[in-house]
């Protein structure tokens, strides 16, 4: 813990003299520092939110916030012209990974303003506006990942497993998200009425914000929990933690995967009732 006897500055002055203690022990002491100046009202709570988002990002690897390959919008090279832009349009992503004969095989990524707008030129040919596709291993870490996207200029990677076959993709939004939260686009569900997507197979696509109330009309649910608002605050209530992607949850006869998530918030789930089970 901080020593109280000495100065805000004296203690993070400590930090740039080495001492015989371990990593994480100075880390967790520059963490509570921070904290310490927070309450001082020296930095506000958006910054040492930061703060403690970018010390995240040094300890997390590309496997705890890629998108899984089920969740991702591929584009099949073999389909026609015509429906491959109906899918991007749908979709309305700004990249997309482009497969041929498997989704293993990734041929390259093709970025939606290329598409859109050289597809009425004549013999326009897909393959010939993909960019390359850049790899990664599920091992990398997401700050020498930040670093390649912006050495690179790149904005999208295709996460392997160690069987060399796609697990996911990651963007640089995923990654700023871990240091500043949620970057919520145009694209992006914002409105009340969105909060609540039915999807063809039966499930409902939930934001996180969603909340109880809302949630309870729609799926004829009575989760009344005190000072518990939303769908995510109920599903961390439950479980006593932030839950991983992938995780399923069950509550009272509803099944709750979480589809997206980070270590500090649930961003989107997946909702299904589950058969009532017979006496």
């Amino acid at each position: 813990m901080p020593d109280p006897n000495k100065s805000l500055l004296e203690r993070l002055a400590d930090f740039l003299t080495p001492k015989p203690i371990s990593t994480s022990e100075r880390r967790q002491e520059l963490i509570d520092t921070l904290r310490e100046a927070q309450i001082d009202g020296l930095i506000d709570a958006d910054a040492l939110s930061m703060i403690e988002g970018v010390f995240q990002v040094g300890q997390l690897c590309a496997r705890d916030i890629l998108i899984p390959r089920a969740q991702i919008d591929w584009i099949d090279i073999s389909l026609p012209l015509s429906e491959i832009i109906q899918n991007v349009i749908t979709a309305a992503h700004s990249r997309f990974p482009v497969f041929e004969g498997t989704r293993d095989n990734v041929i390259g990524i093709l970025l939606a303003k290329d598409l859109l707008r050289h597809s009425s030129e004549k013999d326009f040919q897909i393959r010939d506006w993909l960019r390359p596709a850049v790899f990664i291993p599920e091992s990398k870490r997401l700050s020498v990942l930040l670093r390649d996207f912006k050495d690179n200029r790149n904005h999208l990677a295709i996460v392997v497993d160690e069987y060399s076959g796609v697990a996911g993709v990651i963007t640089i939004e995923d990654v700023l998200e871990q240091i500043v939260g949620d970057i919520e686009d145009e694209h992006d569900i914002d409105e009340e009425a969105d909060n609540l997507i039915a999807l063809d197979n039966g499930d409902i696509r939930v934001k996180g914000i969603t909340e109880l109330a809302q949630f309870n009309e729609r799926l004829g649910t009575q989760f009344d929990i005190e000072d518990i608002e939303t769908v995510a605050g109920l599903v961390i209530q439950h479980l006593g933690r932030v839950p991983k992607m992938g995780e399923l949850i069950e509550i009272d006869g509803i099944e709750f995967e979480v589809q997206r998530a980070d270590p500090r918030q649930i961003h989107i789930l997946l909702a299904r009732q589950l058969p009532k089970q017979s006496a």
